[in-house]
């Protein structure tokens, strides 16, 4: 039985019976394959980041604190460290190391380079990933055909 706090919002699903972020896409509510959480995506993507951020730092060399060029380094290292693994196995290294990946919602194994290449280029706005519908799929995910599943529990 449901507690009284589950239930009270309207709307609320009492229970795994109800609405879960992926139900409608054929998801199932927990475990592999599963929509991936917020937080996950958004540590996965802190340390693509940090990554690109230190190839930056060393091809720029000891003073790449004070090179004004730095942030479009970083940038540019990112969508590479990004788009190509998205493209080819399905997945960043930050998306690895919290394992999740990003499925397509056709038949296709990994999404491929044009979807990759506009996935990450949205990803690199800022905004399409935050605004999410009820399945957790951002504007870059639905321009996409895609999903963030977890590749493991």
């Amino acid at each position: 039985m449901a507690r009284w706090i589950e239930s009270w919002p309207p709307g609320a699903s009492a229970g795994t019976g109800g609405t879960y972020p992926g139900k409608r896409l054929g998801l199932p509510a927990t475990g592999v394959n599963s929509v991936a959480g917020l937080g996950r995506r958004f540590a996965a993507l802190a340390i693509d980041w940090l990554l690109a951020y230190g190839i930056a730092a060393l091809l720029t060399g000891p003073g790449a604190l004070d090179d004004p060029n730095l942030g479009w380094s970083v940038l540019g290292i990112w969508y590479l460290l990004t788009a190509v693994p998205v493209a080819v196995f399905g997945a960043s290294a930050g998306m690895t190391a919290l394992g999740i990946r990003v499925a397509s919602l056709g038949s296709a194994a990994v999404i491929g380079v044009p979807r990759a290449l506009l996935r990450t280029a949205m990803t690199a706005l800022v905004v399409p990933p935050l605004v999410r519908d009820e399945d957790g799929r951002g504007w870059h995910d639905r321009a996409t055909r895609t999903v963030v599943v977890r590749s493991r529990a």
